[in-house]
């Protein structure tokens, strides 16, 4: 049984949309917490008739940059409001989300049933650095409201090893290592593969080949926690939040779910800042945001970092092969 929304506080959060149709008044003053829907011809919509876009939907993907706080407030605006449609149509609304990993279900469990407090979710979680600032607000809605919060990702140390090590490794692991990771992983020459190609810039065949079983390791866990939850627990709806590359295009997740159930039926809604050009699938719902600030001025720059990152990507991957 849901609590019920307060009326004064979902008011405020859903009337909160109209600010973020970017009016004339904000067109040359725009912060990066403001952000403008529209639909597929590119038309400005309200939250609410973003909302009657996916509801049709088994699964709304909703693409972040992880740091950007125009997204993480619609993250939060677009949960309440789907779950006020979920009270009107009982269709049971569910969390999913890319910021925790399998093996941290029974902590999130824990947490959300009042058994711990939120630092030892932090702590015994793994949670991202940006918890606190950025996805607090979304646990601590879904706790209020009794939903169910999926812990969809594989860990990230794991991932890491098979982008070390390459998917071959999996075969090594024991069965409770292996869980925590999709039963398959998609390799094949896919757009999805492509697209992921022609962003390395750097890197032999091979380390690429490694690379991206990694990245698609992410989607395929991701996807199947979805389906095989939603094959448990059918006529349920899931909002998942998770980084826009995986959710754009309809390339990376979208494409993983409907491998695994094509009768699935998914709903995108993507970022977009500038005049970027997504391949692939238009989305039902476009999100034009402020750019981030640029991460580098320069390729010293970009190089100091990713170097830094290479090294700390290292892993002594046997651990995982212990029982």
């Amino acid at each position: 049984m849901f609590r019920p929304i307060a009326l004064g506080t979902l008011s405020l959060l859903l009337s909160a949309c109209t600010h973020h149709t970017i009016s004339p008044r904000h067109q040359t003053a725009a912060t990066l917490y403001d952000y403008r829907l529209t639909d597929e011809a590119g038309s400005a919509i309200s939250l609410a008739q973003a909302v009657d876009k996916v509801e049709d939907a088994d699964i709304v993907l909703v693409g972040e940059l992880h740091t950007h706080p125009a997204l993480h407030l619609l993250e939060t605006e677009l949960l309440a409001a789907l779950q006020l449609h979920s009270q009107d149509d009982g269709r049971a609304l569910v969390l999913s989300m890319e910021q925790f990993s399998r093996g941290s279900q029974p902590v999130l469990d824990a947490y959300l049933a009042g058994q711990i407090g939120e630092a030892k979710l932090i702590r015994d979680s793994d949670a991202w650095p940006n918890y606190v600032s950025d996805y607090r607000p979304l646990v601590e809605f879904a706790k209020s409201q009794r939903l169910t919060v999926l812990a969809a990702n594989a860990p990230k140390p794991l991932i890491s090893c098979v982008g070390q090590e390459g998917p071959a490794w999996l075969d090594k692991l024991p069965a409770t290592r292996r869980s925590q990771l999709a039963r398959e992983l998609t390799l094949g020459d896919d757009p999805y593969r492509q697209t992921f190609m022609a962003s390395m810039h750097h890197g032999d065949a091979d380390s690429n080949d490694r690379r991206f079983a990694a990245q698609t390791g992410w989607d395929d866990t991701m996807a199947e926690t979805m389906v095989d939850y939603l094959r448990s627990h059918p006529g349920r709806r899931i909002m998942h939040i998770a980084g826009n590359f995986h959710v754009k295009g309809g390339l990376g997740l979208a494409s993983r779910i409907a491998s695994r159930n094509p009768a699935l039926k998914v709903a995108l809604v993507v970022p977009q800042s500038g005049t970027d050009q997504v391949a692939g699938r238009r989305a039902e719902v476009g999100v034009s945001i402020e750019a981030l600030p640029k991460r580098w001025q320069s390729e010293g720059e970009m190089k100091q970092d990713m170097g830094a990152l290479h090294q700390s990507r290292q892993r002594d991957c046997n651990q995982w092969l212990q029982p």
